[in-house]
């Protein structure tokens, strides 16, 4: 029970940009790849769904995310579960391994891997919650761990740049990137990203723009299977 509201609180502060995205009309941005190529020392991830196929790659400098998350895609942890909240104009989340069998009626989000720490958050100032960033969910906790498996893909939208121009905390490459693709700049350095779809942003778009519940869960279920490619 405390979980589940630990993961309510969570959300909260999300919920409230979730209900003035809701109130505009947000026109998805369909550019098929990201401008963040991949390293050659770096891991790839698919992410096939029912929409279409997203390709991520995993940044060396968060390496707790990164192990954590490819110890879990081998062993097939997030085969067949469900991105179980989307936001159009925000992000889409999943990886709660309750998923899997829920009924169309459960409320989801609270799952977690048994028996396994949060993984403490590790901050980059060079990375930032632009369109297509891979990053972990997490409770309510004073540090910012994050879950253990729960993660979420930014949509976002195109920046304000009066509001970019007058921050002092990103580059000026950071701000061309808001400003042309899109992201979600309050996210930054208070959830780990450690990742980016480089490939298949016009995937995160259709999912985005699936038919919600009030709860924000797809109401036709839209399952996943991640796989490394190198």
């Amino acid at each position: 029970m405390k979980k589940l509201f630990l993961v309510a609180t969570l959300f909260f502060s999300i919920g409230l940009f979730a209900q003035k995205a809701k109130s505009k009309v947000v026109k998805p941005i369909t550019t098929q790849a990201n401008s963040g190529k991949p390293k050659s020392n770096e891991t790839i991830v698919e992410i096939t769904t029912d929409f279409g196929v997203m390709t991520a790659r995993l940044y060396n400098s968060t390496p707790l995310h990164r192990d954590n998350f490819i110890k879990l895609v081998k062993q097939g942890f997030y085969d067949s579960l469900l991105f179980h909240r989307v936001i159009n104009g925000f992000m889409i989340q999943g990886g709660d391994p309750t998923s899997k069998h829920a009924d169309s009626t459960a409320t989801l989000g609270a799952g977690e891997v048994p028996n396994q720490p949060m993984i403490p958050a590790e901050f980059r100032s060079n990375l930032i919650h632009k369109k297509g960033a891979l990053a972990a969910a997490r409770d309510n906790n004073p540090e910012k761990k994050s879950s253990n498996c729960q993660f979420y893909i930014v949509q976002g939208k195109k920046a304000d740049t009066a509001q970019l121009n007058n921050s002092n905390i990103y580059t000026k490459d950071q701000k061309e990137i808001y400003q042309r693709i899109g992201g979600t700049p309050f996210l930054d350095q208070n959830y780990t990203v450690f990742g980016e779809v480089y490939i298949g942003l016009d995937v995160l778009d259709k999912i985005a723009a699936t038919q919600v519940y009030t709860t924000d869960r797809p109401i036709k279920n839209v399952r996943m299977k991640i796989k490394i490619i190198n």
